[in-house]
């Protein structure tokens, strides 16, 4: 091990053991995962200026950030990824700035702007809290920061969600575990990453009716979406071996305890043709077209703010629709 690793890894060990005896509170894996990576990345650094700034923008916003979302769901590898990918992208910028002979207080529009021009939508849009972050703290000026939307996200027409979801149901062809978290996806508008954090107790059986817990109510899932996932459910894989045999999750992983990775679940669903982000778009879309943005909220998990900007962009005739009991 390489002898600057050493005393984190001996720090690590000892929150572990901590946490295990019940003195200090748990920690979402990932970001014990990305703390790992941040020390090792910023202990690789030749210049300490940088250093010391890029250990402040982790510690007191993409931290604080990634614990905020852990107090609400567990983290996904996806979301611990993008963290790092916006220190990553910082770096970038602080040597980019220092081989044009700028330190970072000396950044100017005219920089953010010629950045922005020589580097990818993705490097873009992960700069941005950091760019965002050095203006609150007065490290910069504040920046009029280019639009960095990325037109991967388009929803499908509505026509093609519904011939997706369609074949998806009918075409038995397909493997029954990709079709069940292609479904959930066309349908409920679930992203892969919430996919896989669903378990057995999620799906309800009330009487007659099958309902799945996304949210507040549960969704009713009509048929033959309810068959194809009670069907599933009889057939999860990933079952066998003697420590996953008594697994909750809905997409068990291969690893003992841990569900499907978003990324090969999101993989299983492009193979059968759908796209996750363009088929997701698509679903949401149609949903505060057809209900009020927050009770859509409420039902399939999301944010109300996030319902509320799609309804708005849809020019639904729900847009004025004012939450609460309209019974009186």
């Amino acid at each position: 091990m390489p002898p600057h690793l050493q005393p984190w890894r001996a720090a690590a060990h000892l929150r572990e053991l901590l946490m295990a005896c019940g003195l200090l509170p748990a920690v979402d894996k990932q970001i014990l995962l990305f703390e790992r990576w941040l020390h090792e990345h910023l202990a690789g650094l030749t210049d300490p200026e940088h250093a010391q700034i890029l250990r402040r923008f982790a510690t007191w916003n993409v931290l604080l950030r990634l614990r905020a979302r852990a107090e609400a769901r567990p983290l996904t590898p996806a979301g611990r990824r993008y963290a790092g990918e916006q220190i990553i992208q910082a770096t970038a910028l602080l040597s980019w700035l220092a081989e044009h002979g700028r330190a970072l207080a000396d950044c100017t529009q005219a920089d953010v702007e010629l950045w922005h021009v020589e580097h990818a939508i993705s490097a873009n849009t992960n700069l941005r809290p950091f760019l965002l972050w050095t203006a609150i703290t007065r490290l910069t000026r504040r920046f009029d920061l280019p639009a960095t939307a990325s037109p991967s996200g388009k929803p499908l027409p509505e026509r093609d969600r519904m011939a997706l979801l369609g074949r998806v149901l009918t075409d038995r062809a397909g493997p029954l575990r990709s079709r069940a978290a292609a479904v959930i996806l066309l349908l409920y508008a679930q992203p892969v990453s919430r996919i896989t954090r669903l378990t057995i107790d999620d799906i309800i059986r009330d009487g007659d009716q099958v309902l799945l817990r996304l949210g507040d109510p549960p969704s009713s899932m009509p048929e033959p979406v309810a068959a194809l996932l009670l069907e599933y459910l009889g057939q999860r894989t990933n079952m066998r071996t003697a420590t996953n045999r008594e697994s909750r999750w809905l997409f068990p992983g291969r690893r003992a305890g841990e569900p499907l990775q978003p990324s090969t679940l999101s993989t299983l669903v492009q193979a059968l043709g759908v796209p996750s982000i363009a088929g997701r778009a698509a679903a949401i879309r149609q949903h505060v077209l057809d209900l009020p943005a927050p009770v859509v909220a409420t039902a399939l998990g999301y944010h109300q703010v996030t319902t509320a900007r799609l309804a708005a962009e849809s020019g639904t005739t729900w847009s004025n629709y004012a939450p609460g009991d309209h019974r009186r």
